[in-house]
């Protein structure tokens, strides 16, 4: 899926972890990839994604908001995925247990106005509890890369078109920036990182 979905021009954002995330990450490297992580970009987690972690950190992205020295922690993954769904146009959960960190993500992108989409699975197996409750609770159905391109092409919220040629070239511009807006970005500037704050 996330080849097909690479093939066709979007990126794939995932959270670099063993599974799923592993496996999206290694289809899409040569179409465009964004791993979001728990801890700081400088502590690959987990370890065994070392040469993965390599790859996208070449090829793609690699963002946290975790200041550097920090080692993702259970209750950074929450965090993690509000970064990943924020990041994209539509979520699909591919396998999620009943009480699952996925179904997480699934709840942030609804509430950050994303498409949420889930692939059916077998009634019986407990690995697919979380995704058919997605399908039953109104998340769409997907089956394969075509099915998730469809679902986009319908969508006309959340399309961001690339701005003009020329809309702004700072080589070009003699104006500086007014200093009413010199203030604010100084404002928001610390000198240690820090969280942002709606």
């Amino acid at each position: 899926m996330a080849a097909g979905l690479g093939e066709a021009g979007f990126v794939t954002v995932s959270g670099l972890a063993l599974g799923i995330d592993g496996e999206a990450h290694a289809a899409s490297l040569r179409t465009g990839t964004i791993a979001g992580l728990g801890g700081a970009i400088d502590h690959i987690y987990p370890p065994q994604h070392e040469r993965l972690y390599a790859e996208i950190a070449a090829e793609g992205l690699i963002v946290s908001e975790s200041p550097f020295g920090d080692r993702a922690k259970a209750q950074d993954f929450p965090s993690r995925n509000r970064i990943i769904t924020g990041l994209s146009r539509g979520v699909v959960v591919v396998e999620a247990a009943e009480r699952s960190g996925s179904l997480i993500s699934a709840r942030r992108a609804g509430e950050q106005g994303r498409e949420v989409m889930a692939a059916p699975g077998s009634p019986l197996d407990p690995r697919e509890a979380g995704t058919n409750a997605l399908i039953y609770q109104g998340a769409s159905l997907v089956r394969h890369a075509t099915d998730v391109l469809e679902i986009l092409s319908s969508l006309s919220h959340g399309h961001v078109s690339a701005p003009p040629a020329g809309a702004y070239d700072p080589e070009s511009s003699d104006e500086p920036l007014p200093e009413s807006q010199i203030a604010r970005v100084r404002e928001a500037l610390c000198p240690t990182p820090c969280r942002l704050t709606k």
